[in-house]
């Protein structure tokens, strides 16, 4: 694996657990089952291949960059909307988690071809 891979991953997990730590802080309301919800609600943004792997691609990119969980959340601390940081927080530590995971922001070829490397069974063998 590349240097720059391992410390996209290492990044990702440092999101994850800086955002998780923003949403104990502000405490973020939602039940654990909704929280955990609302944690996994970025991957909805797959629904956007069934438009084809272009707009897949804008979709799922779209909604799993750090910066638009990181604009929620300051968006709803600056504002004093606590809904809208929570939601943020966690909107950023998916991002994170992806991240760590390898699972990196897609391209136009298709979804199993990001900027981490090729993610799926071709990676594999």
């Amino acid at each position: 694996m590349r240097d720059f891979v391992i410390w996209q991953r290492v990044e990702g997990a440092l999101v994850l657990v800086a955002a998780l730590w923003i949403y104990l802080i502000i405490d973020g309301g939602f039940p654990i089952w909704a929280a955990i919800a609302l944690f996994f609600a970025p991957d909805i943004g797959f629904a956007a291949y069934l438009l084809g792997p272009r707009w897949g691609a804008v979709g799922y990119n779209l909604v799993h960059l750090y910066g638009f969980g990181l604009v929620l959340l300051a968006l709803g601390l600056g504002l004093g909307i606590p809904l809208w940081a929570a939601l943020g927080a966690l909107w950023l530590g998916h991002a994170g988690f992806d991240r760590m995971l390898g699972y990196g922001l897609k391209s136009r070829a298709g979804f199993t071809d990001t900027h981490l490397g090729t993610i799926g069974p071709r990676a594999r063998g």
